[in-house]
């Protein structure tokens, strides 16, 4: 009998044993002993994080532990940006951990891992890269309620952040009962207030629009009041008519300039009148973030012509629409095959596109196509490689007014692209764009790759993706708004960063739910989406919407920041601890500003002047309370929810 592979097979066992444990590390017989815990043996369903879940002794792409060669039997593989809250119950002493990137992303990543005791950061490991060697990390625990383990992202987005805290053991105190759990972050009701339908006549949403002249133009006026509403008009440009009962201005300009009409609206109980600015030029769409939905994070693949008809009409009787949001935006899966002259075909779900568009427009409202400029979508339906003049004709045949172009399967074109060919199929397809005899909004979508925020603009964007897909966890919105600091300095009216669609309501990628987020993680997220001027998508069943998602989107305080005509998106001003400040100015000469806190418990966060170019005594007002707090020297102070966030408006303004 021939005993060499039986040989090699022992000593490569013997081998990879040699290797499972770190170190310094006590053998893996003595892994659960009485006096230790070891970390994966708790409720590993509790971790939050950006992308995938966090697995037992193994990576977050299912494989073994191995940082740097060294293989561990214990500990968890989890995935920037993520958290692990622990309910302690006095029961520990000391937690220890070696901690890295896992060496499945082929050297690839970079993390930052932090451990907090009882809200106070106690240990961070520094930035680590993929390939690192891994490093220890201790906490002491004696008396400690909470601990608190999170993987922050390195500062160039959260892709290959494969993160293991390996080998990782809560010390037990002598003599108790409990032992500790995993926990989740407490749900406290949302800080906010939600006033109560006025029934005199309002204006909302933005309050500059723009188009190609001789090109068709569509505008409904937000207004929001008691039916029946009257509308009226002054100073309209050349070629734009009101129908004075559905308030849709149409038409098509006849010159380039700006004109400032005046828009009016009455109804029983009053009037009210405000200032739209119509620009007439060659691209001059999106001169404020686009608001509408998407199908994507709700129905995915099972989106048709029935629910997107449905989603248009709950747009209008939610009152949504009022408040400025007038984008119905069709996702992947429409696409059929092509027919011989090569045109793109609908297929089942869409019997008529065109039929559908005009019945889209016909409330006033707009529609948005998806299409991918590689072969096959991300879904693998047909894309437009090489027809993009022949698609983009025919999505204005159709009537479209948007396109979101998603890179996809452009990568099997683009093999490890460098920076020119990222923008040249962008470039492709809005030279496409241009050619047709429609205005249609181009939204790039390419996951923040190559900086896109630096030259989005030069290719003609209307705004781009700057992260990978959000979904409605805490981890994925920490990680995708965390990211955004610096990406301001670029965008501004008619190119917008766009940190990936709104996650409240019923969401669920074709399988709807109540999104995971809590309620301030939403006034977060709706805030920030805010501040941060991003187009606001809405991703949920539109048919279903609960009376807490349509306060968070019709809260026309927040939507006049994000709209705000100065276009001037917000940066991270300040930061200590979990508390964060961002900040953004606004066109009437006040200061937007929000107050973040990242941590699982509430915490003081103070807004400073200084951080913000202000001085002297300001008057500030919460704009989820929609009421002013008073007069502040020098900074504001206010306890802000765990995963919260407090949208203010800073300073006297003008009238606009």
């Amino acid at each position: 009998m021939n005993r060499t592979p039986m040989l090699r097979r022992m000593r490569a066992v013997l081998s990879l044993l040699a290797l499972t444990v770190a170190p310094g590390w006590p053998g893996v017989a003595n892994a659960q002993d009485a006096g230790r815990l070891a970390l994966e043996t708790l409720d590993l369903s509790k971790v939050t994080q950006g992308y995938g879940d966090a697995h037992a002794r193994r990576s977050v792409n299912d494989n073994p532990l191995t940082i740097k060669g060294t293989v561990y039997l214990t500990g968890l593989g989890t995935h920037a940006d993520s958290s692990f809250l622990i309910d302690l119950k006095g029961a520990a002493t000391a937690f220890e951990s070696w901690v890295g990137v896992d060496d499945e992303t082929g050297g690839k990543g970079s993390v930052v891992f932090e451990i907090y005791v009882d809200g106070k950061k106690v240990a961070d490991s520094g930035l680590m890269h993929g390939g690192d060697a891994p490093k220890r990390l201790t906490a002491p625990l004696t008396g400690a309620k909470r601990l608190t383990l999170k993987v922050t992202d390195g500062g160039d987005g959260v892709s290959y952040d494969h993160a293991d805290w390996a080998g990782a053991f809560l010390t037990l105190a002598d003599g108790v009962a409990a032992k500790p759990e995993a926990a989740t972050v407490p749900v406290v009701p949302p800080r906010m207030t939600v006033p109560p339908l006025d029934p005199k006549p309002a204006i909302h949403g933005p309050r500059i629009t723009g188009a190609t002249p001789g090109r068709p133009f569509l505008f409904l006026i937000p207004a929001t009041g008691t039916p029946p509403l009257t509308f009226a008009a002054k100073n309209l440009p050349a070629g734009i008519t009101l129908d004075k009962t559905t308030g849709i201005l149409s038409g098509a300009l006849l010159k380039n300039g700006s004109t400032d009409a005046q828009i009016m609206v009455r109804n029983a109980q009053g009037r009210a009148s405000r200032k739209l600015t119509i620009v007439g030029g060659v691209r001059q769409l999106s001169l404020t973030p686009p608001m509408g939905w998407n199908s994507w994070n709700c129905w995915a693949g099972a989106v048709d012509d029935a629910k997107t008809r449905q989603s248009t009409d709950a747009m209008l009787a939610s009152g949504l629409a009022a408040h400025g949001f007038q984008y119905i935006n069709i996702d992947d899966t429409w696409e059929a095959q092509r027919d011989a002259k090569g045109e793109i075909l609908t297929n089942a779900k869409f019997p008529d596109m065109k039929a559908l568009s005009d019945y889209v427009h016909g409330k006033g409202l707009k529609i948005g196509i998806y299409s991918s400029p590689g072969p096959k979508t991300c879904g693998g339906y047909e894309a437009s490689y090489q027809h993009e003049e022949q698609d983009a004709l025919t999505y204005a045949k159709w009537g479209m007014d948007y396109l979101k172009y998603d890179w996809c399967s452009y990568s099997d074109i683009a093999k490890n692209p460098d920076l020119d060919a990222m923008k040249q199929p962008y470039r492709v397809m809005r030279a496409a764009l241009d050619k047709t005899s429609r205005d249609i909004v181009f939204s790039l979508c390419q996951y923040g790759m190559g900086d896109v925020w630096q030259w989005g603009p030069e290719v003609g964007g209307n705004c781009w993706r700057t992260t990978g897909d959000i979904n409605d966890s805490w981890g994925s919105l920490y990680g995708i708004y965390s990211a955004q600091d610096g990406h301001e300095k670029l965008a501004g009216p008619g190119h917008w960063n766009d940190p990936d669609m709104l996650i409240v309501g019923r969401v669920g990628w074709g399988n709807p739910h109540p999104s995971r987020l809590t309620p301030n993680e939403q006034i977060l997220h709706i805030s920030m989406w805010c501040l941060l001027a991003s187009p606001l998508l809405i991703g949920c069943d539109m048919a279903q919407l609960d009376p807490f998602t349509i306060a968070l989107l019709s809260n026309d305080e927040a939507l006049d920041i994000n709209q705000d005509t100065l276009g001037q998106p917000a940066g991270r001003r300040a930061k200590s601890g979990e508390g964060e400040v961002w900040a953004r100015p606004l066109a009437d000469g006040t200061t937007a500003v929000g107050l973040l806190n990242n941590g699982v418990e509430e915490e003081d966060v103070t807004a400073n002047w200084s951080d913000l170019g202000l001085r002297g005594r300001q008057p500030v007002r919460d704009l989820w309370l929609h009421k002013d707090v008073g007069a502040f020297a020098d900074k504001y102070t206010v306890r802000v929810p765990a995963h919260g966030a407090i949208l203010l408006k800073i300073g006297k303004g003008k009238a606009l």
